[in-house]
């Protein structure tokens, strides 16, 4: 049976932790950041948990992806 592929845009957006939890980084802080408010600005920082219900198609699609991260 050959490899798996790992889907490299899955790989870049998120990130899985050593119990299995997924986490993705929220959209909205590139530009047009003044417009936003610091709150916002705030709570768009760092790693975010994905809803279980999803987090499971981001596991399949990077079945390689998983180690050293």
């Amino acid at each position: 049976m050959p490899k798996m592929k790992t889907c490299k845009a899955v790989k870049k957006r998120f990130r899985v932790t050593k119990n299995g939890k997924v986490l993705m980084s929220k959209a909205l802080k590139r530009h047009l950041l003044g417009d936003r408010t610091s709150k916002k600005k705030r709570q768009n920082r760092g790693w975010h948990a994905v809803d279980k219900s999803d987090a499971h198609r981001v596991k399949w699609s990077m079945p390689y992806g998983l180690k050293g991260q």
